[in-house]
């Protein structure tokens, strides 16, 4: 790549330039987008012209505002389709866009380096909102003072490990409800009622590897195993598909306490004062004793 040859390219006059776009999706699937009447190759990316995909003009801005842009086009079977996004293959997949010399692929200059944001669509196309690098920035940083548990399940704050059995299980679709939000395991009752609540399951069949849903309910109904998720679930999945549970943790410290047996690392703060506490005075009447208030 080349952003000298671009510059000496541009500053001819009678430019022979375009723009060009790569999505690179969380389980590594790459696709590549242009605005030229024909395809480019570069970075072992093919990028294609016949997707319909456009962009707006990047807004960037000073200091830590996150620099935006949109990326429109239209649903298609060989591209990006309805189902995948419907299934979040696309939420957070990095994007990159180039202003390319489409006579020399070699003169090229990244203008862009972000992932996309909200995805809406409508009469067969999508509106993709691209955010930069500095959204990031944008996240909550620190602590807060909770009651409940501000660490998420397994990672660095909890510890917990999810590879123990007791915590994670690998199972079978045995019945899927048409809708696929009602879905039954082939699971005994090892793991007692409500175990996976609030947790995950992973799909591991090819048509649906990657993807994931929160467990609504876990359920024992005729000594069978039956989960309803969030939402349904849009992927391909089918009876005979492989899934892998998750342990839920509602986040509270008897949870953390009885189920994981994992308290020293609980990251809330279960005994800090309620707003009552913090409004009451002293009276005459009461017994301050410097000991626990009762309320």
């Amino acid at each position: 790549m080349s952003v000298a040859a671009l510059n000496t390219h541009l500053a001819t006059g009678a430019t022979h330039v375009c723009y060009c776009w790569s999505i690179k999706r969380k389980d590594g699937m790459t696709f590549g987008f242009t605005d030229h009447d024909g395809p480019l190759v570069f970075d072992g990316i093919r990028f294609s012209p016949d997707s319909g995909l456009s962009a707006k003009a990047l807004t960037s801005t000073t200091g830590l505002s996150v620099n935006n842009t949109e990326a429109l086009g239209v649903l298609t079977a060989a591209a990006i389709t309805e189902k995948d996004i419907e299934a979040g293959r696309y939420d957070w997949a990095e994007v990159t866009t180039w202003l390319v010399q489409w006579d020399d692929v070699q003169g090229r200059e990244i203008k862009f380096i972000g992932s996309i944001g909200e995805i809406t669509r409508e009469s067969g196309t999508y509106r993709a909102e691209l955010r930069g690098l500095t959204e990031m920035l944008n996240q909550p940083q620190g602590r807060s003072y909770l009651r409940t548990c501000s660490a998420v399940l397994g990672d660095d704050g909890c510890k917990l490990d999810l590879t123990d059995a007791a915590y994670r299980a690998d199972s079978t679709l045995v019945e899927v409800a048409e809708d696929g939000q009602v879905l039954t395991v082939s699971l005994d009752a090892t793991y007692t009622e409500r175990w996976f609540e609030g947790g995950i399951i992973a799909f591991l069949s090819v048509e649906a590897e990657g993807l994931e849903a929160v467990v609504k309910k876990d359920e024992i109904k005729g000594g069978k195993r039956v989960l309803t998720l969030w939402r349904p679930e849009p992927a391909s999945i089918a009876v005979g598909d492989d899934v892998r549970l998750i342990a839920g943790c509602d986040k509270r410290s008897e949870t953390c306490r009885v189920k994981f047996d994992n308290l020293v690392n609980f990251q809330g703060f279960p005994d800090m004062p309620g707003e009552d506490w913090l409004m009451s005075v002293p009276r005459s009447e009461d017994d301050e004793t410097g000991g626990s208030l009762v309320r």
